[in-house]
């Protein structure tokens, strides 16, 4: 129903306001916005889409954006004429629906969010001189040099054109946080007043949705390279400051390069800016870029060379005429906040003013990471500035660079670029709560898949497993050393070495794939495999995508050889045929085809045994060459079927998504007990939720400050709507010294002190690992295995087994997570924010988390530290897990944090259901289940089951419990079971265990004392 208030005719010949079903389009009078459309979703979200031309485009069915259902609630739509007086309000559209209302000015076009009760949430900039206004656009071309080259259809006049654009927004309510954004690795967590460049790479994954305290969200219908905060560039040195060397000349820095041999080198800098290398066979490249690694000094051997960047930076001094009798040298002026990102591969520091900025950090040399830091340097002072870098590599990267000032308005402000699309779109989603928000957000994009219970727990993978025989090996060891596993993980290069992307078993190493999946089946294990969407120009399955125009080909047409020596390219995703065929290569040769292998008249369910489990779909980026420059990485990967790689630059891993998705769901079709899809991916996208599928965050480093990133990148992950997240456990890419020190061990059995760091950086990364969405070793050499990490005896070991058992114990609780991220687009990794909104102290807290309702994690991230700060909100009091001790909230305290264990706590009126103890996620069924309850204040959970690997849920089998804790009368109520599904058991026990402040109770998860209630369905009261 649409509800009509004022006049929608105007006196020009073209309606300034027109109504079209839900859809308000507006046309103002000024501003740059010549069209804006108004188009209500549901009763929390409103769609706008607004260009500088005459008309909006008429797009294409949206990659993020899954098909709506129509709403069906009240909208109201109204014009209100200027209002003058003391405060001049202009004349402005008006359209609400239940909870969400949005004013957009006739005049100027400007906008402004509120609630259902008109409480502001967000308004756009004023458009007024001096100022940038809340929406521009900017007319855009692709250049040349990034369109790439590819088979199929030419890129059309059309697809080469589109807009730029830009939004600013501010809070009325004042200070708010912002969260979401994707993973990134600068160990930043609450984005307000910061920077983010959005585009996918190793390690960086880039999702266009950010969310606020003030509980909305804003989700951006693009595809492109796009920035938040900052919308400018981030400058070379010589561009934002005047620079000296070491010795005070004006003009540039030092540098000084000694190799390891002592030669020495000195010359000028004018700016640092290795960050970036091309193959010197690429055509384009030599022809229109000059930058990166090449302008290091020629023939200089950087392998074990020390280099130091030395010098002084001014920031250029403001405008000033001081008062009479006042020297403008006795003006002191107040510091400036710079943001700088330091580029790095190999060992860097960075020192201002003798103050060390950056502490030593390390990335390999082949895959270099991004750093954040902020300084503040006064106007029209010198701030001396020196770079420590060691390149560890005969080619390494190194850049410094800093972003333009802005001053407190600007930085305070929601601010987003975006390099190139058809029109500016974007979804403004509001709620009562942050997961009110994300359910918005997948209402949008798609519901999360329910992922196999499987998925929940331990996953071994190392880089890499060259044989059958250790696959089987492996496994057979965790179940002889009875240590819980479901997955094991075959990583890259099973197929022959010049084979890449035929999809098949190398036969001299894998005599008999078939085999050895059943091999590994019976051994109750899952089995899961690294697939790339990359090919090399000699297989079959290269040729036949190229046949039909759906390869990339400038990496081909520039000659470019891999790491072994091979040279290939990537497919077209974006093209729906090409992912068909993809598909149905992996399932001839991988999945159907493998399982069905020299039987007869067999059927894939009577092939179970042997078909695998999960697909790894590694490089989704797509990462075509490491470290290139961004314009060369968009013409490796492009031109698309659907535009130029531009403009489609971030949705890559869903369309890759898509094909494996649908494709295996495709072949069970109208067969029974259908075997759920499982994907884990190197990068992400807004709606990859929906094909099953999980992110992990890349080939980050064995470093401790790479494991306290992966804390702030998996929460702000989290918080971009896609609920399973993991990680390298222990990270991947490994220092020499740690290799040294291992292969130290295996000759001698001495554990020096670099191997003592190592055994516990992978005992605290293991012990953080067990408390997010994703359980999973996987790295370099040294080997992963807790074994191979450490002996039986060893703390390490000892932790390790410790929290895996833990972690199955809580099976019925984690597969309930998983079960409501499906049903009620729950969030499972949950930034302290999601839980107690409203604690400020809560906002900047990126080194805690809850994992579900109950448990609060509070990693060690720090070598040798044996406590750590934690703060507890004030919403609820708090209970320590493994000893039942009673905290208030709303306090911060140090507590003990021994190397075999990391602080994790409960919140009162908590309800915790463990299992039984189990070697694989499905050994047993939770016939007796220890419930914990812990008193000081009401609480609730729904017990989630199902048969935990098919899509039966899907029709509706499945089964709920809902429990429930009254504290006021310590009455606890398991309710009425509702549903059903085959398996499931009709009769159980649930040992109800109480925890109060007065009586502290070891964790005990064998023999706790508690009240034993017989559970058949029908609901149970139980007074404690």
């Amino acid at each position: 129903m649409l509800a009509m208030m004022g006049c929608w005719l105007t006196a020009s010949a073209q309606e300034t306001v027109v109504k079209d079903g839900q859809k308000v389009t507006i046309r103002p009078t000024g501003g740059q916005a010549r069209v804006i459309q108004l188009e209500v979703m549901n009763d929390n979200i409103i769609r706008v889409r607004a260009t500088s031309k005459d008309e909006l485009p008429v797009k294409p069915q949206s990659l993020m954006i899954v098909p709506q259902a129509q709403y069906k609630g009240t909208v109201t739509v109204e014009e209100l004429p200027a209002e003058t007086g003391d405060l001049v309000v202009p004349a402005r559209v008006v359209v609400k629906a239940k909870n969400v209302q949005v004013e957009v000015s006739k005049e100027t076009g400007r906008i402004e969010f509120f609630d259902g009760q008109h409480k502001p949430l967000l308004r756009e900039a004023y458009d007024r001189p001096n100022e940038e206004p809340g929406k521009q656009f900017w007319d855009f071309t692709v250049p040349e040099r990034e369109l790439g080259a590819k088979g199929g259809a030419a890129v059309t006049e059309e697809m080469k054109h589109g807009l730029q654009w830009q939004m600013k927004f501010f809070s009325p309510l004042g200070s708010e946080s912002f969260y979401g954004l994707g993973q990134h690795q600068s160990e930043e967590f609450n984005m307000y007043g910061k920077n983010e460049d959005l585009f996918q790479y190793n390690t960086k994954v880039s999702i266009p949705f950010v969310l606020s305290t003030k509980n909305y969200g804003l989700l951006w219908d693009a595809y492109s390279y796009c920035r938040f905060g900052n919308p400018k560039d981030y400058l070379q040195l010589n561009r934002a400051f005047k620079l000296y060397d070491k010795h005070g000349k004006e003009g540039h820095l030092t540098g000084t390069y000694i190799d390891k041999n002592g030669k020495k080198l000195v010359r000028d800098e004018d700016s640092i800016y290795y960050e970036y290398g091309y193959p010197a066979t690429s055509e384009i490249a030599c022809k229109t870029d000059n930058g990166g690694i090449k302008n290091l000094p020629q023939g200089f051997n950087l392998d074990g060379a020390n280099v130091v960047y030395e010098g002084y930076i001014e920031p250029e001094a403001k405008a000033f005429t001081p008062p009479v009798g006042v020297s403008s040298d006795d003006v002191e002026w107040a510091p400036t906040p710079y943001q700088f990102i330091l580029y790095y591969a190999g060992y860097v520091k960075v020192y201002i003013d003798g103050k060390e900025v950056v502490s030593e950090r390390w990335r390999t040399a082949w895959n270099p990471n991004a750093y954040k830091f902020e300084v503040p340097l006064r106007p029209g002072r010198r701030a001396h500035l020196r770079i420590e870098w060691q390149p560890d590599g005969g080619e390494s990267y190194c850049g410094l660079r800093v972003a333009e000032p802005r001053d407190v308005y600007d930085r305070q402000s929601l601010t987003i670029w975006c390099e190139m699309a058809r029109d500016m779109d974007y979804y403004f989603i509001a709620g009562q709560s942050l997961d009110d928000v994300i359910s918005g957000y997948r209402t949008l994009t798609g519901k999360a898949s329910l992922y196999p219970k499987w998925v929940l727990g331990f996953w071994q993978s190392r880089e890499r497993y060259k044989t059958q025989q250790e696959i089987v090996e492996t496994l057979g060891e965790f179940r002889k050393r009875h240590i819980p596993i479901d997955n094991i993980v075959q990583d890259w290069n099973y197929w022959k070495l010049d084979s890449w992307g035929d999809h098949t078993f190398e036969a001299s190493r894998y005599p008999n794939p078939q085999q050895m999946l059943t091999d590994v089946h019976q051994m109750h294990g899952r089995f899961m495999i690294s697939v790339w969407p990359k090919f090399y120009d000699t297989v079959d399955n290269y040729k036949e995508l190229d046949k039909n125009g759906w390869m990339y080909h400038q990496a081909v047409k520039d000659d470019i050889h891999d790491w072994l020596g091979f040279r290939g390219s990537f497919y077209d995703a974006y093209d729906a045929g090409a992912r068909k065929m993809f598909w149905r290569q992996m399932d001839e040769n991988l999945y159907s085809g493998l399982a069905l292998k020299g039987t007869k008249h067999s059927t894939l369910n009577s092939q179970l045994s042997t078909l695998i489990d999960a697909w790894w779909m590694d490089a989704s980026e797509p990462n075509v060459r490491d470290c290139t420059p961004m314009w060369y990485r968009k013409a490796l990967c492009g031109p698309t079927a659907l535009g130029t790689s531009t403009e489609y630059f971030n949705a890559y891993s869903t369309v890759n998504a898509d094909a494996i998705y649908n494709g295996q769901r495709s072949v069970w079709k109208g067969k029974k007990d259908e075997p759920r899809v499982f994907l884990l991916t190197r990068s992400g996208f807004a709606g990859e939720q929906r094909y099953s599928t999980a992110t992990w965050s890349g080939d980050i480093g064995t470093r401790w400050e790479d494991m306290r990133a992966q804390m702030t990148a998996g929460l702000n992950y989290s918080m971009s709507g896609v609920p399973f997240w993991g990680m390298d456990q222990g990270g991947f890419c490994v220092e020499n010294r740690y290799v040294a020190a291992q292969q130290l061990f295996d000759q001698t059995g001495q554990e020096n002190e670099d191997l003592k760091e190592w055994r516990e950086l992978q005992t605290r990364w293991n012990q953080f690992g067990a408390f997010i969405p994703l359980f999973r070793a996987h790295g370099q050499w040294p080997l992963r295995e807790i074994w191979n990490i450490a002996p039986d005896e060893h703390p390490a070991y000892q932790s390790f087994v410790y929290y895996d058992k833990l972690r199955y114990r809580l099976m019925p609780y984690l597969y309930s997570l998983a079960g409501w991220a499906h049903f009620k687009d729950y969030t499972l990794m949950r930034a302290l924010v999601m839980d107690f909104n409203g604690d400020r102290r809560v906002e900047d807290i990126g080194n805690q988390w809850m994992l579900g309702p109950a448990l609060m994690a509070c990693p060690v991230g720090y070598y040798k530290a044996r406590n750590r700060s934690v703060y507890f909100p004030k919403q609820c009091g708090w209970y320590d897990l493994y000893t039942g001790e009673h905290l208030q909230g709303g306090q911060r305290l140090v507590v003990d944090a021994p190397y075999e264990r990391i602080p994790v706590f409960v919140r009162e009126g908590a309800i915790i259901p463990f299992g039984p103890e189990m070697e694989w996620s499905d050994e047993k069924p939770a016939e007796l289940i220890h419930l914990y309850i812990y008193s000081g204040g009401n609480g609730d959970f729904q017990l989630y089951e199902d048969e935990g690997t098919n899509y039966n849920y899907e029709k509706g089998q499945y089964a709920t419990i809902p429990i429930s804790y009254d504290d006021a009368t310590r009455t606890l109520t398991i309710g009425k079971r509702e549903g059903k599904f085959p398996g499931m058991l009709l009769k159980r026990r649930f040992n109800v265990v109480l925890i109060t402040p007065d009586t502290p109770r070891q964790l005990d998860l064998d023999a706790p004392e508690g009240r034993m209630v017989e559970y058949a369905g029908k609901p149970v009261i139980v007074r404690l």
